[in-house]
């Protein structure tokens, strides 16, 4: 499907086929008397995050995994987190963690990475994880920087184009330094052997984005502000994936919008992601592919495909 001159690229589609992929393998597991678990850690009154926990919780209990919901106020303290994720940690029927973001500021989201079981943290967040993800042999690979990937991969090969000769010396801009999703990006970007330029606020607030972004032949954007990136800030040809969900009003509605300016960015790249059913849809199945490989690594059962696989990657067993 083409949007003016750029190519959408159907994240829910991509979706479709890894879901179709994973229920196998999760009847796999099942016959094997393993129920994969996850469980979300959720901190209240934040409109993205819930919406996201919604439609994880329709997607585990889709695929017939077990799911539980941790929901703490906004007011809670580092001592209450802490005492959740360690809770979760030894039940033996959850297999993967998910800490929602944002945390509260009174909240160190260091501490609380670092409390989780390593076997358990599916976002590679806990230091041991991240390191692997720096290394270049990736226990768990992030859902959100890996679901930018499949957009990606899927769009080139499906225009015909070698996956590896097409990333090798391009340049990708990532825009957002978060540790779950911007800083992870960059590391499978340059697994691919890209050019790769980061920015972050501070890079805007000098008013040097656009130096920056006009340079992308793959531009990824996470950095959580509204239409942040408009057609001044690209050049012609640009494949652009969009990882922002950020709530706007709209009278009395609230609807989700992108970290691009959709119309204007389309009108000059070559493909771009929407918001929504671009890389949102792709999350929701990945973390759960992550929470079945946790099954399997710590129940010993299933044959499954390594996720860092999928996107071409080595790995740490």
């Amino acid at each position: 499907m083409n949007v003016g001159q750029a190519h959408l690229i159907d994240g829910r589609a991509i979706a479709a086929d890894l879901k179709r992929t994973l229920r196998d393998e999760i009847a796999v597991l099942t016959a094997e008397g393993v129920c994969p678990g996850l469980a979300t850690v959720l901190f209240e009154d934040d409109y993205a995050a819930e919406a996201y926990q919604r439609r994880l919780s329709a997607l585990a209990l889709d695929l017939g995994c077990h799911y539980v919901s941790e929901a703490l106020p906004r007011d809670a303290q580092e001592a209450d987190a802490l005492a959740t994720v360690g809770k979760l940690c030894a039940d033996p029927r959850i297999n993967g963690i998910l800490i929602l973001r944002p945390l509260p500021p009174q909240i160190s989201e260091a501490i609380v990475y670092e409390a989780l079981d390593p076997l358990k943290d599916i976002e590679a967040v806990h230091p041991f994880n991240a390191g692997l993800l720096e290394l270049g042999r990736p226990r768990f690979v992030p859902s959100t920087p890996a679901s930018c990937f499949c957009c990606l991969d899927n769009y080139v090969s499906s225009s015909g184009r070698d996956l590896a000769r097409f990333y090798e010396g391009i340049n990708v801009v990532v825009v957002g330094r978060s540790a779950n999703v911007g800083r992870p990006a960059v590391l499978l970007a340059l697994a691919r052997n890209a050019t790769v330029m980061s920015c972050d606020e501070y890079t805007s607030a000098r008013g040097k984005l656009h130096e920056y972004t006009e340079r992308a032949d793959v531009l990824i954007v996470a950095a959580g502000v509204p239409r942040l990136i408009g057609a001044e800030h690209v050049s012609d040809g640009v494949i652009a994936i969009d990882v922002g969900i950020n709530p706007v009003k709209e009278g009395t509605r609230t609807r989700l919008v992108g970290d691009l300016d959709f119309d204007g960015v389309a009108s000059k790249a070559e493909a771009i992601t929407p918001v929504p059913g671009g890389v949102g849809p792709i999350t929701q199945v990945w973390l759960l592919k992550n929470t079945v490989f946790a099954a399997q690594l710590q129940t010993g059962k299933g044959e499954i495909e390594h996720p860092a696989e999928v996107l071409g990657l080595g790995h740490d067993g």
